[in-house]
């Protein structure tokens, strides 16, 4: 390496992280080193390899209203150019790549595979359209009552609406009313926070949902009766509203498995196993970075010129140790943070069946993923891992899901043996008549983290963070965790590309990289 090259220390090898050293390849002179905590690549992003049944850890649709991002992905691996197995089968017409060589799903793997979407929600055992929309299946389920109290309520918020909104309740309830809210809304909301909606900040609402309301999901579906947009881009649809994405053929850690070689032959370097737990410090610059051989302890020191961050706020802050004003850390200590597990389990078939006229491989119920509300049980989501790619699962013949649960790490739910915890959800799956136990062949249990940067405890302050981490010229804070912000991979990604773009055209500001996933028309519900 040229003495001279200037630096990039990133630490996380999650979306942001391998974006800006990606990025800092194709754009700048900059040498990126990608430091990562564990084992993996892709973060939360990243797939297990299960016995050959791949898991994809809270499901990653590769959408975006971004067009960059959209062929920044497809520059990665290209879109399909041919049929992949389960449209071979069932004889589905989806849009193809018209490049010449484009990949055949079922002859090469570095290939994006188009994706239907279907989400719905389980609730009173029955199955509703995700988002909520008012046609004759949901009035069914419904009953005429309680869409009567769901229609008074919202004609009332229209009409009378909260002025200042303190809370997520506030938030939810001026867009879809007191009554649906309680419905379909508190208890799911509720389950995967942990904590009632009315300690949730609205800028939650805001970032996730932003543009959603009734009247929109009703005006989509009268347009979808004359005509659908079935272009890659839907860039008029809601995003909660799409009808379908791209997905990587092996899950979601494939495409930043591939980002990740890419930088290595590009001349960067990705280390795993690598933990920051110094940040150096003078004046308005870091200059260097402590780091720690989780395998062997080891301990080495590397200087720096730039620095993105993407592991959490509050752990950054402590690794500045002195160096940070009181009122700062203590605000970082009051960040929190929701875990995640996700229980995978083989199955020879569900209990469940396709009432649907959506044609799936063994006619198994066609959705991506399934929110659980029923408030008998602890889990929040179910995944159908076969729904998005048939590639996913070893073999065809069974069907592989993935049980999700919110809780905190060290909590009763998250220190639960792993054969506890399977046993645990089978129950419970068993209990809302989803699975029956004997169809069960093979579990395993995946703990993830800091999952979900929280919008309570002390993040009303959040501000104050922000204001003394910006006066760093040279850092810069991306991502989810990096930036305490309930980031999607693309908008993540976003973050990287505008921290970079600062770099080149030499802009202190920071401001642009805080804007990203303010604007109004962009949202999802993941």
């Amino acid at each position: 390496m040229n003495e001279k090259a200037k630096t990039a220390i990133i630490i996380g090898a999650g979306p942001a992280g391998l974006t800006a050293a990606y990025e800092l390849l194709q754009k700048t002179d900059i040498v990126p080193f990608v430091f990562e905590a564990s084992g993996d690549i892709g973060g939360i992003s990243k797939t297990i390899n299960y016995k050959g049944n791949r898991i994809d850890l809270g499901g990653h649709r590769f959408f975006s209203k971004s067009e960059r991002v959209m062929k920044w992905w497809q520059n990665i691996l290209p879109l399909q150019g041919a049929p992949s197995k389960d449209d071979l089968l069932l004889d589905r017409n989806i849009p193809l790549s018209k490049e010449t060589n484009a990949p055949n799903p079922q002859k090469q793997d570095e290939v994006m595979l188009v994706r239907s979407r279907l989400s719905r929600i389980f609730f009173l055992r029955r199955f509703f359209d995700y988002p909520i929309s008012l046609n004759l299946k949901t009035l069914q389920n419904l009953g005429i009552f309680r869409i009567i109290r769901i229609a008074w309520s919202y004609l009332t918020i229209r009409l009378f609406p909260i002025k200042k909104e303190k809370n997520l309740e506030d938030f939810f309830t001026n867009r879809f009313g007191k009554e649906l809210y309680l419905t379909f809304f508190k208890d799911y909301t509720e389950k995967v926070w942990g904590v009632p909606c009315s300690n949730i900040k609205p800028e939650w609402g805001a970032q996730r949902i932003k543009g959603l309301s009734i009247t929109k999901a009703i005006i989509h579906a009268l347009k979808n009766i004359f005509s659908k947009d079935e272009s890659l881009d839907q860039k008029k649809t809601q995003t909660s509203l799409i009808e379908q994405f791209l997905y990587p053929k092996y899950g979601p850690g494939q495409l930043w498995e591939k980002v990740a070689e890419l930088i290595s032959e590009k001349g960067g370097e990705v280390n795993l196993n690598q933990k920051v737990i110094g940040i150096e410090i003078d004046e308005n610059r870091i200059t260097g970075v402590t780091i720690r051989n989780e395998k062997t302890g080891n301990e080495f020191k590397m200087k720096g010129d730039y620095f993105f961050s993407c592991m959490p706020v509050k752990e950054l802050i402590e690794e500045m140790d002195k160096n940070v004003p009181k009122e700062v850390r203590k605000i970082s200590e009051g960040l929190i943070y929701r875990d995640f597990v996700t229980v995978g389990l083989l199955l020879k078939k569900m209990k469940i069946k396709n009432e649907t006229k959506l044609k799936t491989m063994n006619n198994i119920v066609p959705d991506n993923w399934i929110y659980i509300q029923e408030r008998d049980v602890k889990v929040g989501r179910l995944q159908i891992f076969n729904n998005w790619s048939p590639y996913m699962v070893k073999d065809d013949s069974n069907v592989w899901i993935g049980l999700e649960y919110f809780c905190n790490e060290g909590d009763e739910l998250w220190s639960m043996a792993d054969k506890d915890l399977a046993e645990f959800a089978i129950d419970e799956f068993c209990k809302i008549d989803l699975i029956e136990k004997e169809d069960v062949l093979d579990s395993v249990v995946i703990r993830m983290p800091k999952t979900y940067p929280a919008y309570f405890g002390s993040y009303d302050k959040f501000y104050k963070i922000r204001e003394f981490t910006d006066k760093f010229e040279n850092l810069f804070l991306i991502g989810r965790n990096g930036m305490h912000r309930y980031n999607n991979q693309d908008h993540s990604m976003l973050t990287a590309m505008m921290a970079v773009e600062n770099i080149v055209n030499n802009i202190k500001t920071k401001d642009n990289i805080w804007e990203v996933n303010t604007e109004k028309d962009y949202h999802e519900e993941k």
